[in-house]
């Protein structure tokens, strides 16, 4: 625990003396490249800061550089060191539009620092990561993009985006979201069906702060509604199923708080809501489902897994005034924000 709270501390300490940072990849002194945020890497930094304190002459940059996140590049298959504040600035552009309004992006922030923090604190084995590397640049961590691709996507409009996204995550620098005084699990997707999933209906295991809360804004999202049609055939094939040919498909035996599809019965087989969503690649476990010309037409709310923070309600509950606090304190209840050198 004393390593993580030295962690933290030099963590925020540099975090709050970094001004407005691009992301951009610093170069790094060879012993850590390999380094995985391990107790090797945490003295060298305790030790490095205590140099710095006592120099008048490093500069603010110097500080910037003695932090950096190993983000493992998937495409690539390499390990990059990149500074924190920029870490956080290429994971909210990358995982919320940038035409969402300024409070939404903080949120986004808050959760993808939060989630950071998280993932330092698990073993080297839970992180599910390649060794060296402390988080992916993929959905099965958080989406990463660096400043280069970022300008390849929005060309012209790298400027004014860019700007939008640093600005919110510096004006949260520092910040996480916590539940008995440890960093939430802070899931987040695109649009609900009008709820949020309590996470012991998703996920199994229950967690106090992640219940299913109401979300009207997402009504007017441009995913809330959907539909496809899957052939007969490819739909058995995909749950190992025979349908009994009577115009019938299957019996929705329950739904959860959420709304969504809790547990279905097809021809004696019994599948959970995510089961079905994952099988047939559903945009959301909300959905309906009727046979038409051979084929099986379903109807779905919803656009992901439904548990905790929707990024489409965000945006709504931003339009409407609301802060960036009160933003994620409803869709995480009963947590609280604080910043990250208050770990313990």
């Amino acid at each position: 625990m004393k390593q993580i709270i030295a962690f933290v501390t030099i963590l925020v300490s540099i975090v709050l003396l970094v001004p407005a940072a691009m992301v951009a990849f610093g170069d790094n002194d060879k012993e850590m490249a390999d380094a995985s945020f391990g107790l090797a890497y945490l003295e060298k930094t305790s030790e490095a800061e205590e140099t710095k304190v006592q120099s008048e002459s490093v500069t603010t940059e110097e500080k910037k550089e003695a932090i950096d996140i190993p983000v493992y590049r998937a495409k690539k298959e390499t390990i990059e060191h990149v500074p924190i504040t920029d870490y956080i600035i290429g994971v909210v552009a990358s995982e919320m539009p940038t035409t969402y309004e300024g409070e939404a992006l903080k949120a986004q922030a808050l959760a993808a620092r939060t989630y950071l923090l998280s993932q330092q604190l698990k073993s080297q084995e839970d992180r599910n990561v390649s060794e060296g590397a402390l988080i992916e640049d993929t959905v099965k961590h958080q989406v990463f993009q660096s400043k280069d691709e970022l300008k390849e996507i929005w060309k012209d409009k790298f400027e004014e985006r860019w700007n939008k996204v640093e600005a919110a995550v510096i004006e949260t620098e520092g910040e996480i979201m916590t539940y008995n005084e440890q960093p939430i699990t802070a899931s987040f997707f695109s649009t609900s069906n009008g709820f949020t999933e309590n996470a012991e209906d998703f996920w199994t295991q229950e967690i106090p702060y992640l219940k299913s809360v109401a979300s009207p804004w997402d009504k007017e999202s441009p995913r809330y509604a959907n539909e496809v049609t899957i052939p007969v055939e490819t739909f058995e094939d995909a749950l190992d199923v025979k349908l009994p040919g009577d115009g019938s498909i299957g019996k929705i035996i329950a739904r959860t708080d959420g709304e969504r599809v809790g547990s279905v019965e097809i021809s004696g087989k019994t599948f959970s809501g995510r089961e079905i969503r994952e099988a047939l690649d559903l945009d959301s476990s909300d959905f309906t489902w009727h046979l038409s010309n051979g084929n099986v037409v379903i109807q779905t709310k919803g656009w992901g897994h439904g548990v905790g923070m929707s990024q489409f309600g965000a945006n709504g509950m931003a339009k409407e005034g609301k802060s960036y606090r009160e933003i994620v304190k409803h869709y995480y209840q009963g947590i609280t924000i604080e910043s990250m050198e208050s770990i313990e």
